[in-house]
């Protein structure tokens, strides 16, 4: 039977071995605009792996449309860096795309030396914080003229296709919606003059790579933007393109930067977005790529023969396994490292001017390291603890040639991850336990489940180094009260280890806090199933199908001694869970001080003085300690030894895996 997935596709006269389609993503690898050798080996592995298409970028089409952190195309200087990029993913078996873009108001003054970022009209950004300055029509003229010429530069430099962006919110969409462009003149007003800026550009670049170049246009089915455009006007957009004959295929996205809607983080389901595609597909009549969370081949499959996309964008699942589309394509799907959609290591990344990482794969990033390299004499690696970081080691030792024995206090691998996926919206976390289960699984690591380590068995064991990733342990805060039977831990909550009363007061407003309010707020509302089945057959209307289904049985307040909820969260994930906090009806208290815990409540001091909270429950979120009982022994015995993960300092999953990864690669 045949594979929807690995169908041939043409866009335009190019034809592609397969539906799947690398979309461009930030990187943060670029040097003054430069290719350099990390995004180069970046996409020559994925080229490896058995993408189809893969597109870069994107790429500035002037001194105005980027940072230098971003691949330049705004200059002849930056073909030969092109070139050399271009060749590198064809040379691996994909075809080769870039995407240009201006980003608009959505650039910072920061990158471009204080200058004002440029707009449709001069509407503040509630992204950058900044104001543009407004195009005038012969800026706007120039900026057409830029793309053409960057179309004709990195045409020349081999690469198969262009992607020109048109969602986002970067300009070209910004002349699209009326929220940011007031425009009085032939670029603003009726959609035809809102379109008009971008079927310039389109036009151009058609005139300057011929008709037989393809065009992809990455564009919004949504921008989720109150005022701006929705899938109606967004579908008019499409079939308007099409038929001025300048778009060949269509990637869809979806929302702003600024939008309120979450996009790619991991309470996004799979593939839900798809609906989007259909909607242009069933008015356009070339291919249409859908976009975001299709992180398994399943899923990918399943849009394509259900007639919603003609292929797929799978971005960030190949950062987190390069080689999914091989891996599908010969059956072996289940050894897939799937795309946990953490984005703790691509989006929190670049809002620290870092290079993209990748929680599930730590080489992301590192492809020219080269990292796990085989040991010159091997031996016999000892981990203790099967969590991420214990995972990770035993995974890299084993790649090195040493024979590894993992030991595991509790009867399955995956720790904390457990944890991590409890709360509403992250249950990817125990897909990223199972996934690296199943690579110890299909490797000669000796795993011991319920194994508790000791001297004993260290002894028997003989091993030439141990690396200890035994994890942590709840911290109990020294407050009065805390030995009161109606006191429960939050890790004990989340293993729904205990019941919780009504009344819940949490102490510990971190991210133990935050999962653990929303994991609670979650009792009593409507399954996702029951929603459908209300809304369809509509026995309810909507605005109470709506409360039922995000307003729970428990009265929660959440107890934070700094100013801040949530402070160790990353940026991209951080403001939903705050706002799905105030969603569910969790109260927040900060600034505020648990003095004593009675059978009452919880006694507490705060700007407004004391007073005491009443709670037939009270859960201590007070964050973690490091679990390492066997350092001191070790060393004692002589006994090279490397602690990983929260056993060494307590911290994110990520910096587990990759901590574990690295020692693996050099013990």
């Amino acid at each position: 039977m045949r594979d929807p997935l690995f169908d041939p596709i043409k866009i335009n006269q190019v034809e592609i071995k397969n539906r799947i389609y690398l979309p461009a993503m930030h990187l943060g690898m670029c040097v003054d605009f430069e290719v350099t050798d990390q995004v180069v080996e970046f996409y020559a592995r994925r080229a490896r792996g058995g993408a189809g298409m893969i597109c870069v970028g994107f790429a500035t089409v002037d001194e105005m449309a980027g940072n230098s952190l971003n691949i330049g195309a705004h200059k002849d200087d930056y073909i030969p860096g092109l070139t050399r990029l271009a060749a590198g993913i064809k040379k691996n078996g994909a075809l080769a795309c870039i995407q240009l873009n201006h980003a608009g108001r959505y650039n910072f003054s920061f990158f471009l030396e204080g200058k004002q970022p440029v707009a449709p009209s001069p509407i503040a950004s509630n992204f950058t914080r900044e104001t543009p300055r407004e195009l005038t029509v012969a800026d706007i003229q120039s900026i057409v003229a830029h793309y053409a010429a960057a179309a004709v530069r990195v045409k020349s430099a081999g690469f198969d296709a262009i992607d020109i962006l048109a969602g986002t919110g970067y300009l070209i969409s910004q002349f699209f919606s009326p929220l940011t462009n007031e425009r009085k003149d032939e670029y603003g007003g009726s959609l035809e003059n809102r379109m008009r800026f971008g079927l310039e550009v389109m036009q151009a670049i058609r005139e300057s790579v011929g008709p037989d170049f393809p065009l992809i246009m990455r564009m919004n089915g949504n921008d989720f933007m109150p005022g701006g455009q929705g899938r109606a006007e967004l579908q008019e957009v499409a079939a308007a393109f099409v038929e001025r004959g300048s778009v060949d295929a269509f990637c869809i996205n979806v929302g702003w930067h600024e939008a309120r809607v979450p996009q790619i983080v991991t309470s996004v389901p799979r593939g839900v977005f798809a609906y989007m595609s259909r909607g242009i597909k069933e008015k356009v009549s070339v291919p249409v790529i859908a976009s975001h969370r299709i992180n398994d081949p399943d899923v990918a499959r399943e849009l394509i023969a259900d007639d919603l996309c003609d292929m797929v964008a799978m971005g960030r699942s190949l950062i987190a396994d390069p080689d999914l589309p091989v891996k599908a394509q010969a059956g072996r799907e289940r050894e897939i490292v799937h795309c946990i959609a953490c984005a703790q290591g691509c989006f929190d990344n670049l809002f620290k001017l870092k290079h993209v990482e990748c929680m599930c794969n730590p080489e992301a990033g590192y492809e020219t390291q080269g990292m796990c390299r085989a040991a010159e004499k091997p031996g016999h690696i000892l981990v203790v603890g099967g969590g991420a970081a214990g995972m990770s080691a035993a995974l890299a030792a084993n790649r090195r040639g040493h024979k590894v024995t993992l030991c595991e206090a509790g009867d399955r691998l995956g720790g904390q991850l457990y944890l991590a996926a409890a709360p509403p919206g992250r249950a990817e976390f125990s897909q990223l336990a199972r996934d690296l289960a199943i690579q110890m699984s299909i490797t000669d690591i000796d795993v011991r489940l319920e194994c508790k380590v000791d001297e004993s068995l260290i002894e028997q064991i003989k091993p030439d180094a141990v690396i200890l990733a035994t994890g942590a342990k709840p911290l109990i805060p020294p407050i009065p009260g805390i030995e009161l039977a109606h006191v429960v831990q939050a890790w004990d909550v989340l293993n729904n280890n205990v019941y919780t009363g009504h009344r819940v007061v949490i102490i510990g407003g971190g991210a133990v806090g935050v999962e653990v309010a929303l994991f609670l707020a979650e009792k009593g509302i409507l399954s996702a199933d029951a929603v459908k089945f209300l809304l369809v057959n509509q026995a309810e209307d909507p605005e109470s199908i709506f409360k039922l289904a995000t307003r729970g049985t428990r009265d929660i307040v959440m107890l934070e001694m700094i100013e801040k909820i949530g402070k160790d969260i990353g940026k991209s994930t951080r403001w939903g869970m705050l706002q799905e906090l105030k969603r569910v009806g969790v109260r927040s208290s900060i600034e505020t001080k648990a003095l004593e815990i009675t059978a009452e409540g919880v006694k507490v001091t705060s700007e407004q003085g004391e007073e005491v909270l009443p709670a037939d429950t009270v859960v201590l979120a007070a964050g973690s300690v490091s679990y390492n009982p066997l350092e001191e022994a070790l060393a004692k015995a002589g006994i090279v030894c490397k602690v990983v993960g929260d056993a060494g300092q307590v911290g994110l999953a990520f910096d587990a895996v990759h901590q574990g990864f690295r020692v693996g690669c050099e013990v």
